[in-house]
Formats: C-alpha cells, structure tokens, sequence
C-alpha cells in the first residue's frame, strides 16, 4: 500500500546544502530522509520498513561516488526500482551515460536549475512511478546537460495514404 506523503532520500554530504534541500522539500509537503554519506542513504535502505518514493543523488560523496553507489542500488532488487536522480555540479558524457547505464532516471546540473524546478522534476518522477499500470520504458541515450531519460521513445508515424 502506497504511502499517502511521498518520501524522498536526499543522499548530500555538504550540510548547509543538505538543511536547504530538506527544508525546501518539507515546505512543499514532502517526507525527507537526509543522508550526510553514500554509506548512510545505504544503511538506511538496508533498514528502512518503507523505502523512499525517490533519491535525490549527489554525484560526488565524501565516502564514494555516485557510481558507486548506484551500483549498490542496482544489485539490490528491492531498491532497484526506486527513481534516482542524480544532481551534481559536473556532467562528462561518460559520466552521465554511466549514471544512466546503472538507472539513474535524470542527471541535473546544480548550477542550471532551480532548487524549484529540481523538485518539480523530483515530484513528477513519483507521480509516474506511483502510477498502477505504467509500463517501464526504457531508457533512450540522454542530453549530457539535462539527462532526461523520462520520455518515451516513439517510432516516426507512417505516411498517410494518398488514396
């Protein structure tokens, strides 16, 4: 049964940035989880009755990175379905093609959104996740600046019959 509040897990390991997000979150009707560490946001998994609706990812952890800690996401089938968004200050392509590779469903440059829109994004996530009969989509190749992986993929409509 679904929770009536989402919940989302802020994985930040700069305090001041993490309060800012928690707070932000909580004003729009949210439920946090703050993690200082990768390590924590993993125990926390590991123990938690109700998982978190989404992971808001910061690429780069004082204990590890983003890698790796999605790989931990991964290989756990009970946390692989959870949304991650990862939200960094740096996107390689490569590093955004990993982070895709592994699940993350969005890379976010820090510096190109708003704490609002990043939310907005966050919530729109849950909304398709918390949704009963949504089929998964696969992930098509995303925009190394905005990672959007969200959007289905559609073959191009056929030609119209002149007859």
């Amino acid at each position: 049964m679904q929770k009536d509040v989402p919940t989302i897990m802020v994985v930040e390991d700069e305090t001041l940035l993490l309060q800012a997000i928690t707070k932000k979150l909580k004003l729009t009707g949210l439920d946090v989880v703050s993690c200082a560490s990768g390590q924590q946001a993993l125990d926390y998994l590991s123990n938690m009755e109700n998982l978190p609706d989404s992971i808001w990812l910061d690429y780069y952890l004082k204990d590890m990175n983003g890698l790796a800690f999605m790989q931990a996401v991964k290989e756990n089938p009970n946390w692989e379905s959870i949304p991650v968004v990862v939200v960094s200050n740096s996107a390689s392509p490569e590093k955004v093609n990993n982070m895709l590779a592994l699940g993350a469903r969005k890379y976010i440059l820090k510096a190109e959104f708003r704490l609002d829109e990043i939310i907005e994004m966050m919530s729109e996530l849950i909304a398709e996740a918390r949704q009963p009969s949504k089929a998964p989509v696969a992930p098509k190749p995303a925009d190394p600046v905005a990672g959007d992986v969200d959007a289905p993929t559609q073959p191009p409509a056929a030609p119209a019959d002149p007859a």
